[in-house]
């Protein structure tokens, strides 16, 4: 198997993996919503869903194909190590490529925000559901092609970041605080963050992801969450500044 066509196959299946493990290992307790209130807020179908997830990864791999494909006959591999180890330049290409998929997720989802139109046709399916497959096009593919093209990241360093970063994400929107999530603890930008923005009252706030709050703290729209003890048995995230005397957890820092 060709270092492309792994890069192209690992996202797409750590995707499955990983959705897999998130759906046996949701216990109520870790939930930031009760089983009713999720049914309730799911609108969209299973099978929907399920259909417009299988579309978005067959155009990310074409995508991921194409790319590939245009570097190696115009001889645009990975870019050049020099004299420094390979453990750095990796390490670099990975950490530009967070910075790249950064901005350009923060700027498109704040855009799907404040354009009305954009919001009720697109962004809308991602707050009820899932993504719209526009915006899947948009935010996850462009952005991960830019990310790739600007790092110079070789295929297999690109199949682990779009790896991580599809695990990221799956995180992020379980609605989940696991135990000992080490993503928790390295991240501030983690799934009680992004649970606050898919909130009414935090529709306006907390848009960077996948990685960092960074582009939050410049442009003014972050809000810091606490996270405590919910009705339902599990847990609820609300404002840090209106966190009270009900049993609290620690907010990841």
């Amino acid at each position: 198997m060709s270092d492309e066509i792994v890069a192209v196959v690992a996202p797409i299946a750590m995707y499955w993996i990983t959705s897999c493990l998130y759906a046996i290992l949701g216990r109520q307790e870790y939930r930031l919503h009760s089983t009713e209130e999720e049914e309730m807020k799911n609108l969209v179908p299973k099978r929907e869903v399920i259909r417009v997830v299988l579309l978005q990864h067959l155009t990310q791999a074409a995508i991921a194909f194409a790319v590939f494909t245009v570097r190696r006959d115009g001889g645009g591999a990975a870019a050049s190590t020099g004299a420094a180890p390979a453990i750095i330049v990796h390490s670099w290409q990975f950490m530009v490529a967070m910075a790249v998929f950064d901005t350009w997720q923060y700027f498109w989802h704040r855009l799907l925000h404040s354009n009305r139109f954009l919001y009720r046709h697109v962004h809308s399916c991602n707050h009820r559901l899932y993504n719209h497959p526009a915006e899947s096009l948009v935010l996850d593919t462009a952005g991960g092609a830019l990310a790739l093209a600007v790092s110079g990241m070789s295929p297999w360093t690109s199949a682990c970041f779009f790896s991580f970063a599809t695990v990221k994400a799956i995180d992020d929107h379980s609605g989940m605080l696991l135990p000992g999530n080490p993503l928790h603890l390295v991240f501030a930008n983690n799934t009680a963050y992004h649970d606050f923005h898919h909130q009414l009252r935090g529709a306006g706030c907390n848009y960077a992801q996948p990685f960092f709050v960074s582009w939050d703290r410049l442009m003014g729209t972050y809000v810091s969450v606490a996270i405590v003890r919910a009705s339902h048995g599990g847990l609820e995230v609300v404002p840090a500044k209106r966190r009270t005397t009900r049993e609290t957890t620690s907010a990841p820092a």
